[in-house]
């Protein structure tokens, strides 16, 4: 088809790629031209043991696609000997989607500093490595595609998951302010939330959610937003089950108590701060707050004294 998104010459690494989201990734990327590189550890839903089988399985994949990959056996904690596998194998460095992740489940109460602590250094930790590795050849080349992975967890909260909804929700403010320092060099940042079965989803979705929600109906999106023609950036993406949806902040008209307000006040006028009807707005940034509450003053300021 003449309108086909290909990725012909571009280099794409996908962490995680040695199952699910990160398998259906690459090789769709495969099938569309892209030189993929299979990064996967081969650790265990919780980050245990190691198994070069796993890639390499995916590579094979590829391989009788008539595609091209290699692949990588390295923690994303490493981000610089990805890249650099990258690099060796294919020149370059177009795509990165930071995919791969572990899981620690346990209540607040019980979670240990090592249940914390590896949750952010895979999670968090892999994004910043492996996307700081890449970014000054993105830079020269004028050209970067990044996907940040959330997660349901992360933008609503879940039982069991505080070190999981902490480090997914931070990445999408990893997104926004890459976002914001790309631009100019034409490096795209987008995080998406997808619902898909997996080994991370395979013990808590239904089977029949299971075989609605299935890896293959998540990946046109990540495709697209990762092709040259696609200049969104900054942005949050629900998808699943060919279901995708953009999501953003919404403020409510709130509450100004002036410069003697008190804690009473609030108390008063509570409803008023947690109303969302009426003339509510969409920030995009901090100064947009600024400038609300400066606009607010200088109202006040004008209103006819009684």
């Amino acid at each position: 088809m003449a309108d086909t998104l290909r990725f012909d010459n571009r280099v794409i690494i996908v962490t995680g790629a040695g199952s699910g989201l990160g398998r259906a990734y690459a090789l769709e990327f495969a099938r569309r031209g892209g030189k993929i590189v299979v990064n996967d550890l081969g650790v265990s839903r919780v980050g245990e043991g190691s198994s070069a089988r796993v890639a390499d399985n995916v590579v094979d994949e590829i391989r009788k696609l008539g595609g091209t990959a290699v692949a990588n056996y390295d923690s994303v904690e490493f981000g610089e000997k990805i890249v650099k596998a990258a690099i060796d194998a294919f020149g370059r460095i177009d795509v990165i989607i930071n995919n791969a992740g572990i899981l620690r489940d346990v209540s607040f109460g019980k979670m240990t500093d090592n249940d914390w602590d590896l949750i952010m250094r895979v999670h968090l930790g892999g994004a910043f490595s492996l996307t700081k590795a890449a970014w000054l050849k993105m830079r020269e080349q004028k050209f970067g595609r990044i996907i940040n992975t959330s997660s349901g967890s992360g933008i609503y909260g879940n039982f069991g998951q505080a070190n999981y909804s902490t480090a997914k929700y931070g990445l999408h403010g990893f997104t926004l302010t890459l976002a914001k320092e790309g631009e100019k060099n034409n490096i795209r940042v987008n995080t998406i939330v997808p619902n898909a079965a997996s080994r991370m989803t395979e013990d808590i979705l239904t089977p029949d959610l299971l075989r609605l929600l299935t890896p293959e109906r998540v990946v046109p999106l990540v495709v697209y937003l990762c092709h040259e023609s696609c200049q969104q950036t900054g942005n949050l993406y629900e998808v699943a089950g060919g279901f995708i949806a953009t999501m953003r902040w919404q403020r409510s008209p709130g509450l100004y108590g002036g410069e003697n307000i008190r804690a009473e006040d609030i108390k008063r006028r509570w409803a008023e701060a947690n109303n969302y009807t009426g003339n509510v707005d969409y920030p995009q940034a901090h100064t947009d707050t600024l400038q609300k509450v400066m606009g607010i003053i200088e109202a006040e300021k004008a209103r006819p004294k009684l």
